[in-house]
């Protein structure tokens, strides 16, 4: 048989399962360095075990490895499928697949080690970076070529969501990469001082804004129409809330630096253009919510559309936070305090993983031959359990926030602090139990997750899906 007239779902298929892996060893890790916050002696006193080198593997665990294996994923799957033809290069699509497995097993195996260069969601040292840009460059050719090749005029927009994705990750991760060796395994940073802290968090900030928003957008707009069976709410508004995303996103990354050696102007300007991006954000959830018009009766019965949409109320609370949180007199109080992981949680949990994880379940029995997932009730019940984690995690993190936050700015009248630090961590500590619990909840879903998985591919036979004959005859 003619693979050209198949897609390549075995690349699809690769990915799918590797996010579901990753994802459990990602949160594994998250959980375990919660347990180390409330109870310390957990590191057994092994380097290896530390906080300080598992914060950094549980961060590019979730991201890169649970975040952009799912993106692969479903790139590949929407690509294929709204451009009508097979992916440009199946050689190289394998490439991405075991390449990027390379990089995420170096990152596993060097930064329990300590090999680091303390750049945050850059930490990986430069043979790794050089790998990432080789594996990058060729994800590039394979998207940009199947787009290229396609056999319809029109550009569907959730390609141009993981085409921004892909193009912008390019740009943040070769300018904040740029890095002076000194030995095979340690580098320098190319800047310095200020202009370090502004290029990290200009990396930083959208690395959020590129991986972990307009990636899962290209998700929204492409698996939330295809479960609820119904078009796009207003396709005219996805191309205005991409624009004005794209546009607005690469400014915001100075509210980082409220309060430092950072020009003024330059935090203002952060902190603006934060604000204006409360109204694109917006405006992509509510045309993914609105696109249930006429199907919320489906929610009753359809746990996979719970995930999806589940997920969007997740993602408008965390984009209407993050430009609150902007705000220099709000950023005052929740800086440096918990508030701040209660927000990255917020739309981590809640916005990407719910997004990827309803995705999956969407993709997985098609992938394998299978009219559904082995189990619904398994996916109704990762739904609850997972949700209910979410919540017990970023409300006892606001509060922790908020009073460390309150805590820290207290004066007695002869301006001595009333509280010493040790007492604020203390009195978190209640807190750092309750979202040990919120984890490991989140955790079992994933569990969950990976047995209905497990259950679904397994004995699945290779899928072949034709490519329509009426559109092939167009080539």
């Amino acid at each position: 048989m003619d693979t050209a007239l198949n897609y390549n779902y075995r690349i699809v298929k690769q990915f799918a399962i590797a996010t579901v892996v990753w994802g459990v060893i990602g949160m594994l890790v998250g959980v375990f360095i919660a347990a180390q916050l409330a109870w310390p002696a957990f590191n057994f006193d092994i380097p290896w075990l530390s906080y300080g080198r598992l914060r950094p593997l549980h961060t590019n665990a979730v991201i890169f490895a649970f975040g952009i294996c799912g993106l692969f994923a479903t790139s590949y799957y929407v690509v294929q499928r709204t451009c009508q033809v097979r992916l440009f290069s199946d050689k190289l699509a394998a490439f991405t697949f075991w390449g990027w497995q390379l990089v995420l097993v170096s990152a596993a195996i060097t930064l329990p080690m300590g090999l680091t260069r303390g750049k945050e969601y850059a930490e990986l040292e430069w043979p790794i970076t050089l790998l990432i840009a080789v594996v990058w460059i060729a994800y590039a050719v394979v998207f940009f070529g199947t787009i290229i090749k396609r056999k319809v005029a029109h550009i569907y927009v959730a390609n141009w969501f993981f085409g921004a994705f892909i193009l912008a990750v390019t740009l943040l991760h070769v300018i904040n990469g740029a890095s002076m060796p000194a030995s095979l395994t340690k580098s320098y940073s190319a800047y310095a001082g200020v202009q370090d802290a502004m290029i990290q968090w200009w990396y930083g900030h959208n690395a959020v804004g590129f991986i972990l928003t307009a990636g899962y957008l290209g998700m929204v707009y492409y698996f939330i129409p295809k479960q609820a069976e119904r078009p796009v709410y207003s396709y005219r508004l996805s191309i205005v809330h991409f624009w004005a995303l794209i546009f607005t996103y690469m400014w915001a990354g100075p509210h980082h630096l409220h309060y430092t050696a950072l020009p003024d102007w330059t935090q203002s300007i952060g902190m603006v253009f934060s604000l204006i991006l409360l109204a694109p954000s917006w405006g992509g959830m509510i045309n993914g919510v609105m696109t249930l018009s006429g199907a919320w009766h489906k929610l009753r019965s359809d746990p996979i559309l719970k995930f999806l949409i589940v997920s969007l109320s997740f993602y408008g609370m965390s984009t209407f936070e993050g430009p609150m949180m902007s705000i220099k007199t709000v950023n005052s109080l929740s800086h440096y305090t918990d508030w701040g992981i209660a927000h990255v949680h917020g739309g981590a949990l809640g916005w990407v993983g719910f997004i990827t994880m309803g995705s999956l379940y969407y993709l997985l029995p098609r992938l394998s031959g299978k009219q559904a997932m082995w189990s619904t009730r398994l996916i109704d019940l990762h739904f609850w359990v997972a949700t209910i984690g979410i919540v017990l995690y970023i409300a006892s993190m606001w509060i922790a926030g908020v009073m460390q936050g309150l805590m820290w700015r207290a004066v007695n009248a002869d301006g001595t602090l009333t509280y010493s630090f040790v007492e604020s961590v203390k009195a978190t500590y209640p807190y750092y139990v309750i979202r040990f619990t919120g984890g490991l909840l989140y955790l079992s879903g994933m569990l969950l997750m990976a047995y209905n998985t497990y259950m679904t591919v397994r004995g699945a036979k290779p899928v072949t899906a034709r490519i329509p004959a009426v559109i092939a005859a167009h080539a």
